[in-house]
């Protein structure tokens, strides 16, 4: 094996490349050795790569900035993993690329299954579903795994992003109000549990569509509430409603995913929200306490 990871940098991606535990050799792409919106950049590093396997961890994920930026979303979310997959193809090579829960409008109450329709409420969904489709059928050993609430230790190399629970624990820190939607439903994930579940499904699985997260199901509301509970913080919080909130793009009010095909192979064994929240806190004061550079 011969796999290149794209988006090494990323909160998904560093978790990956530190699981990696398949024969052979991992190649850690960064955004300097490629970038998927630069014109020939994808054909050009993949001929030198020369990859069996493609593992595609970058993405646009600003939600409600999508909304405004159509155009870069879905040049990074749809039109760049396209040619991908073309290249993938070309080359023979397997692709693995990452979707969202997203992609489904929440009307349901019950987790929605891989073969459930997608039926996307914003542009950021809308450009993450155009690249499933995409990534399958422009490779015919396409990977596309749906995830959900992700957050991990590796912060993102743009200034200014970072993940619900750093979020919570800075504004808390700073002694501010907070305001925390109620009637959205989903499943947190730590990232450091995905990531070995993405290279056994690449293991033993076949091609295709997979949803992956952690177990169980919580609203954002009560997520805060717990991530504040572990860390022994009292802020003011006060739940609303999403349209109280009044986010620029439209989220599903319901969106857990139940993993069928993980659990066809006999790995659906994700340990609650609750209990990865637990761990994903004990890991950040670990990191924090560690000299510089260990």
């Amino acid at each position: 094996m011969r796999c290149a990871l794209i988006g090494v940098t990323g909160q998904l991606g560093f978790d990956l490349a530190r699981t990696f535990d398949l024969p052979g050799e991992l190649i850690r792409l960064t955004h300097a050795d490629l970038d998927l919106l630069e014109t020939g950049a994808i054909a050009r590093v993949m001929r030198d790569v020369r990859p069996t396997h493609v593992v595609n961890a970058a993405a646009y994920n600003l939600v409600d900035r999508a909304e405004d930026e159509r155009e870069r979303a879905f040049a990074l979310n749809a039109e760049a993993v396209g040619t991908l997959a073309e290249t993938c193809e070309a080359l023979g090579a397997t692709l693995v690329h990452f979707s969202t829960d997203y992609v489904f409008d929440g009307a349901k109450t019950s987790a929605y299954t891989e073969s459930d329709a997608p039926a996307p409420l914003s542009v950021y969904a809308e450009s993450k579903l155009a690249g499933e489709r995409l990534a399958l059928a422009r490779c015919r050993r396409a990977f596309v795994i749906r995830v959900c609430g992700l957050y991990g230790v590796a912060q993102s190399a743009t200034a200014g992003r970072t993940n619900f629970v750093e979020t919570m624990l800075r504004l808390a820190g700073q002694g501010q109000a907070l305001r925390v939607v109620r009637d959205q439903v989903l499943t947190p994930s730590y990232t450091l549990d995905l990531a070995p579940k993405v290279w056994r499904v690449l293991a033993r699985g076949a091609p295709g569509l997979y949803h992956l997260a952690n177990a169980g199901q919580t609203s954002f509301y009560d997520f805060a509430r717990e991530i504040f509970r572990l860390s022994g913080l009292t802020p003011s919080l006060t739940p609303v409603t999403a349209a109280e909130y009044g986010a620029r793009a439209r989220r599903p009010p319901y969106s857990v995913m139940a993993r069928t095909r993980l659990a066809a192979l006999g790995e659906d064994d994700l340990r609650p929200w609750q209990a990865a929240l637990a761990a994903y806190l004990r890991e950040r004061v670990t990191r924090a306490a560690a000299p510089a550079g260990s």
